[in-house]
């Protein structure tokens, strides 16, 4: 039997790998979840052996997948609609296939074709492509098989996937701004710092007082700049050096168990954008929660792919706590209003969805009010973020502009008193 490598998350969140045997990959997640873990990564151990260098060097590789999420969303939609319009479902993969754009794509829907025409079932075949079909894809699709929905299924799986991607674009677009803002002021800053400052320094040291004949006494914001400068051409090498060094420290830690989770807490704390990220995440948990419940994917299953899907290991270890609890046989809400992560609004709506066997709606209406939070969280940031990166601009640059004609200004008043 073959070996699988793979990677997962216990019940309290720490990250675990290591090997188990099992006659195929479905099995091998199958045999993990029994074991209460939550799968991230499974995959063949010495796939490539019995193979010689020049074998390996010369075989052709499957091309690697790039797919963009709209991309995803047209092909989950356009199959909604073929299987809705009663084509057969391998018919519908096969014409999929053919107008496959990406060559990674298409040799992925390959197989997936192969495996339904040799009889494997969908969720199954597109099991086996982690990388392109998600856990909520898969166990959407799956529980769409089970109830003979799949058409039903794969269009409120699109529309989820459209949300999201829209959530996703309205964040990166509230990002870009500041960041190339920021860009922007440092990248003039230092410009100014280390070409036009020194070239007046040259300048002063060669001017002397006319009444005392020794070089001019220059004002404490001209010493600072001056000093600066010279630091900063200096040691360049040793500043980016420090700079890149700290880059690959803070990513090193950040995929240690404990440096993700710090990061992350930190991310929510935030001033300003904190509350930006938390809102994101609430949205996303009540999305992809109420469209797994909607399709049918029992509750605990539906949690640990809410868990695993969250984005944010803070939220992720709540929602496993949470998941311990209704295993055990109590409520989700009760765990989720101690843990103090989710607002009480957020708690109280779960709990009365539990108790009216409406926990699918209330988390819509929670994302849809946090998708509404997000969307003016941003406008605010963007009408503030401006003004501040203008301010910042004009006191940086201001400054330097100040240090430099002080001296000059000193020199005028001396001549024109002498």
């Amino acid at each position: 039997m073959p070996k699988y490598r793979y990677q997962a998350k216990n019940p309290q969140g720490r990250k675990l790998t290591g090997t188990i045997i099992a006659e195929n990959e479905n099995d091998a997640v199958g045999e993990l979840r029994k074991q209460n873990l939550t799968v991230l990564n499974v995959k063949a151990e010495g796939a490539k052996g019995g193979q010689s260098f020049l074998t390996g060097l010369f075989s052709q590789k499957a091309p690697k997948p790039r797919i963009k999420g709209d991309d995803l969303v047209v092909f989950t939609r356009q199959l909604a609609t073929m299987v809705s319009a009663g084509i057969p479902l391998l018919e519908s993969l096969e014409i999929l296939q053919e107008q496959a754009e990406d060559k990674g794509f298409k040799f992925v829907l390959g197989t997936v074709v192969d495996d339904v025409r040799s009889g494997t079932d969908l969720s199954n075949a597109l099991s086996r492509h982690p990388r392109v079909f998600k856990n909520i894809y898969v166990n959407m699709v799956r529980a769409g098989e089970a109830s003979g929905q799949l058409d039903e299924i794969l269009n409120r799986l699109a529309e989820y996937q459209e949300a999201t991607a829209a959530l996703r674009r309205e964040i990166i677009g509230a990002m870009t701004y500041p960041v190339i803002s920021l860009c922007l002021v440092l990248g003039i800053t230092g410009f100014l710092l280390v070409y036009i400052v020194p070239k007046f320094q040259e300048i002063f040291s060669a001017i002397v007082d006319p009444k005392t004949g020794e070089p001019i006494e220059l004002p404490g914001i001209t010493k600072f700049f001056l000093g600066l400068s010279l630091f900063l051409r200096s040691n360049v090498l040793l500043i980016l050096a420090c700079l890149v060094g700290a880059v690959i420290l803070f990513f090193f830690y950040k995929k240690t168990d404990r440096g993700e989770y710090h990061v992350d807490w930190v991310k929510l704390q935030i001033p300003i954008f904190g509350a930006l990220f938390k809102k994101v995440a609430i949205s996303r948990f009540a999305r992809t929660f109420a469209t797994l419940i909607q399709s049918g994917v029992p509750i605990l299953g539906a949690l640990e792919i809410v868990s695993s899907t969250a984005g944010n290991r803070v939220i992720s270890d709540t929602v496993d706590n949470a998941r311990e609890n209704v295993r055990q046989g109590e409520t989700l809400g009760e765990p989720l209003a101690k843990s103090k992560v989710f607002p009480p609004m957020v708690t109280r709506m779960i709990s009365i969805g539990e108790k009216s066997g409406a926990l699918e709606t209330l988390l819509e209406k929670i994302s849809d009010f946090y998708d509404q939070q997000v969307k003016s969280t941003i406008d605010s940031l963007t009408s503030l973020i401006e003004p501040m990166m203008i301010g910042v601009m004009g006191f940086l640059v201001g400054s330097i502009v100040l240090a430099i004609f002080l001296p000059i200004l000193k020199i005028q008043q001396n001549i024109g008193g002498g």
